[in-house]
């Protein structure tokens, strides 16, 4: 197995505090994100095309084998750290002591310094989501969710659309070989970072492992962005992230909707140029009408 590189779980000290300080050994594992492929088009013809690269990587905890997830593989230490923070299987980043990945087996080894208390009762309930890729959550999704208190955040419509023109000029594998999708956390207008993923559930879980690993405790000034649709998933992960306003270029499911009304979460979605629907939050947007541009009417 590849040997861990100590790296500190902050870059920001004065985001950090106590057990968020902590130091944890990761490996730096990266494997091609795309691979070229001959295909066939539509005149005949062979042309070299890029696909997404996929690959599975088994997690395990303790050497116990907790899950298989599917993943381009890009920064897979911070999806496993994101993956268990998400599932409220970690309390804090300072519980681990090392994540090692491994590609030649496809494995992904933890090691938590005192064990994960409940492990077994926690992980016995398995739900499998709408994620792509099968996504699976463990135990109840609703669980707490009333426990979960968002912090006071705004973002006015000028800064909605300084978000989408970023994602509009940000260069990523989807535009080279589609069938990702990408998400990314922002300070007001701002990209902190991007990340892109067979599935919008391993991408979220990526940004909330460089969330913890950064020492960004709350999300209280950030805004989160997925290019996937908003179901019950993704709207609780962001708000167990302690982000406020969320913002995708596709839709939302009922539940979806549901879980973020109940939390008093910003919700936009079918964001696109300067067009974009407020589904719940409405109070936490700043609109901006005049930016908008000239309403279009269809033809009578």
């Amino acid at each position: 197995m590849p040997k861990p590189t100590v790296i500190a779980a902050t870059a920001d000290q004065s985001e950090c505090a106590g057990a968020d300080c902590a130091v944890i050994r990761l490996t730096q594992a990266r494997a091609p994100l795309t691979r070229a492929i001959e295909a066939l088009n539509e005149h005949g013809e062979t042309e070299t095309l890029s696909i997404p690269a996929e690959r599975a990587l088994t997690v395990y905890v303790d050497q116990r084998e907790l899950v298989t997830l599917m993943t381009l593989g890009a920064q897979p230490e911070l999806l496993v750290l994101g993956y268990l923070r998400n599932q409220r299987l970690l309390a804090s980043v300072d519980e681990v002591d090392s994540i090692t990945v491994d590609w030649d087996v496809n494995a992904a080894a933890v090691r938590t310094r005192q064990g994960i208390a409940r492990i077994e009762e926690k992980t016995a309930k398995r739900v499998v989501t709408t994620g792509c890729g099968q996504g699976s959550v463990f135990g109840d999704l609703m669980h707490d969710l009333d426990r979960i208190r968002l912090p006071a955040a705004t973002l006015s419509q000028a800064q909605l659309y300084g978000i989408v023109n970023a994602i509009r000029l940000q260069e990523t594998t989807y535009k080279s070989s589609g069938s990702v999708h990408g998400c990314a956390l922002f300070q007001g207008d701002r990209m902190l970072v991007f990340v892109e993923d067979v599935g919008r559930h391993n991408a979220i879980d990526t940004i909330a492992g460089w969330m913890w690993m950064q020492g960004v405790r709350t999300g209280a000034d950030k805004v989160f962005y997925t290019t996937g649709r908003l179901t019950s998933e993704m709207v609780i992960k962001a708000a167990q992230m302690g982000v406020p306003i969320v913002v995708s270029r596709s839709g939302i499911t009922q539940m979806g909707f549901e879980v973020a009304q109940r939390l008093g979460l910003c919700v936009i979605g079918r964001a696109t140029n300067r067009r974009f629907v407020c589904y719940a939050g409405a109070e936490r947007l700043r609109l901006q009408p005049e930016l908008a541009g000239p309403r279009h009417r269809e033809p009578a």
